[in-house]
């Protein structure tokens, strides 16, 4: 069974700077829609249905960039939790190897 997980601490690390690429993107977007001007484009039922389409991008960017955060965290979590338990796994194993410490193991 333990042969079937395998972490790939640096693929994590990969995967979280992708996410804060996005993060950054997003950021960009809802700042370019905070800035944008919908008045004046044509008709007023134009007008409304533009600021109402850019107020529900602006949600969805902002629910959207507020889960990218959060994934991020926990990925980080996880890392450095898969990463604690290799090391213990690595020292309990070294420490059964050398006979569990108690100075009659074989080498």
């Amino acid at each position: 069974m333990a042969e079937r997980l395998a972490v790939d601490g640096d693929e994590l690390s990969h995967f979280m700077k992708m996410l804060g690429a996005s993060t950054d993107s997003l950021k960009g977007l809802r700042k370019a829609l905070e800035d944008a001007t919908v008045t004046g484009l044509g008709t007023d039922d134009l007008d409304r249905a533009c600021e109402d389409f850019q107020d529900s991008w602006k949600y969805g960017a902002d629910q959207i960039g507020e889960q990218t955060e959060d994934l991020a965290k926990i990925i980080a979590k996880s890392r450095d939790s898969y990463r604690e338990v290799d090391r213990a796994l690595e020292q309990a194993l070294r420490k059964a190897r050398n006979g569990g410490g108690k100075g009659g193991g074989t080498r």
